[in-house]
C-alpha cells in the first residue's frame, strides 16, 4: 500500500496487454489519454484505495476484538480491493495511485526510459493526496464517525520506520520488474498480493504510499496514523523508492552482447 504500494502502495501497474504489443513502463497510461481523465483516475482509484483500507478497519474493529481477525479482514479487503482498482484504472492513468511509484517513474523516464513527464508527475501527486483524504472522510462518513478527527495512532518506533523502507522497496523492485521482463500483464494479482502479504511481514502493516499515509492521518480509527508520525513514514517510503530503483538496476542488469 500501501499500501501497496501498497506498497503501492502505493499500487500501480497496467492491465492485460495483447501478447503482442510493447509491453510499457510501470504504470504507463495508453496514448492520447487526456491528462485531466488521467487525474480523475488517480483521484477517484486513491480514494476509493483509502475508504477500503479505513472502511474495512473500521468494520474489522465492530465485529472482533481479536487484533488478528481485525488484521487479517483489513487486509483481505485491501487485496481484494486492490486487484480490482488496478484492473479497472489500469488502462487510463496506469493505477499508481500512489506518489512514490510515479517519482519512481518519472525519474526512469528522465535516466531515459519510459514513464511520466514532470508535468504528469506535477498532477498525479496532488491528485493521489486529494483523493486519499477524501477517502479517509468517506469512510468515516460511512460508518458514523467523526468526518476529520486527527487519529492519535503513534507509529514513530524505529523498527516501523525500518519496515516502510523494506514495504516500499519491495513494492517498487516488484513493479518495476514486471516491467522489464515484459509481465506487467500480472501486475492487478502480483500488486494486490504483495500488499496483502507486506501486511504482516513487515512490523509497520505496509503502507508503502505517501498519499494513503496522508490520508490516513484524518481518521482516529483502526488504520490512522498521528500526524506527528506522518513525515517520518513517508520520508522512509521515499528512501524504500531509491532502494528499490537501486534493486531493480542490480536484479536486471543487462548483460553486455557477446563479441
Amino acid at each position: 500500500m500501501t499500501a501497496t504500494e501498497p506498497a503501492g502502495t502505493v499500487a500501480p501497474a497496467e492491465t492485460v496487454i495483447a501478447a503482442d504489443a510493447p509491453q510499457p513502463a510501470p504504470g504507463a497510461a495508453p496514448p492520447r489519454t487526456p491528462l485531466i481523465a488521467r487525474a480523475a483516475a488517480e483521484a477517484v482509484g486513491t480514494a476509493a484505495l483509502v475508504a477500503i483500507v479505513v472502511g474495512s478497519g473500521i468494520q474489522a474493529t465492530k465485529l472482533t476484538d481479536d487484533m488478528a481477525l481485525q488484521l487479517l479482514a483489513n487486509s483481505t479487503a485491501t487485496v481484494f480491493g486492490l486487484g480490482v482498482l488496478i484492473v479497472l484504472l489500469g488502462p487510463v492513468s496506469g493505477a499508481h495511485f500512489n506518489p512514490a511509484v510515479t517519482l519512481a517513474e518519472w525519474w526512469t523516464a528522465r535516466r531515459g526510459g519510459a514513464g511520466v513527464t514532470a508535468r504528469e508527475l506535477a498532477v498525479y501527486a496532488p491528485s493521489q493526496i486529494i483523493g486519499a483524504i477524501a477517502g479517509a472522510v468517506l469512510a468515516d462518513a460511512m460508518f458514523g464517525e467523526p468526518l476529520v478527527k486527527w487519529s492519535t495512532h503513534d507509529r514513530s518506533a524505529g523498527n516501523l520506520l525500518l519496515g516502510e523502507v523494506v514495504a516500499t522497496a519491495g513494492l517498487i523492485l516488484l513493479i518495476f520488474g514486471l516491467a522489464k521482463t515484459d509481465r506487467l500483464r500480472f501486475a492487478p494479482v502480483a500488486v494486490a498480493s504483495y500488499i496483502g502479504a507486506a501486511y504482516w511481514f513487515t512490523s509497520s502493516t505496509s503502507f508503502a504510499n505517501p498519499a494513503v499515509t496522508i490520508g490516513r492521518a484524518f481518521t482516529d480509527t483502526f488504520a490512522g496514523i498521528a500526524p506527528a508520525s506522518v513525515p517520518a513514514f513517508v520520508g522512509m517510503q521515499l528512501v524504500g523508492a531509491v532502494v528499490g530503483l537501486a534493486l531493480v538496476a542490480v536484479v536486471f542488469m543487462r548483460g553486455k552482447p557477446a563479441a
